[in-house]
């Protein structure tokens, strides 16, 4: 079963499209999943993050990344059962 993540971000963010993007290709091969959650579309989440975005998190919440993709920090999680 795919490990679960959620990347925060806005619809006008460069950065977090190009997140998404690096997400896309990297998903079947290293076997997770993600949803894409934009902050502007609730208040706590938008003053919770302000500018730091986009945002990686593992299925606990816990920050992977953020700005640009970590394959590191990306592979050593999901590393982690």
């Amino acid at each position: 079963m795919p490990r679960r993540l959620t990347l925060y971000g806005r619809s006008y963010c460069h950065l977090c499209e190009d997140m998404a993007a690096a997400l896309r290709n990297l998903e079947e091969t290293l076997d997770f999943s993600f949803s894409v959650v934009d902050v502007d579309a609730d208040p706590g989440l938008e003053a919770r993050f302000g500018e730091l975005v986009p945002v990686l998190t593992d299925a606990e919440g816990r920050e992977i990344c953020h700005y640009f993709l970590d394959l590191a920090a990306l592979k050593g999680r999901l590393a982690v059962k």
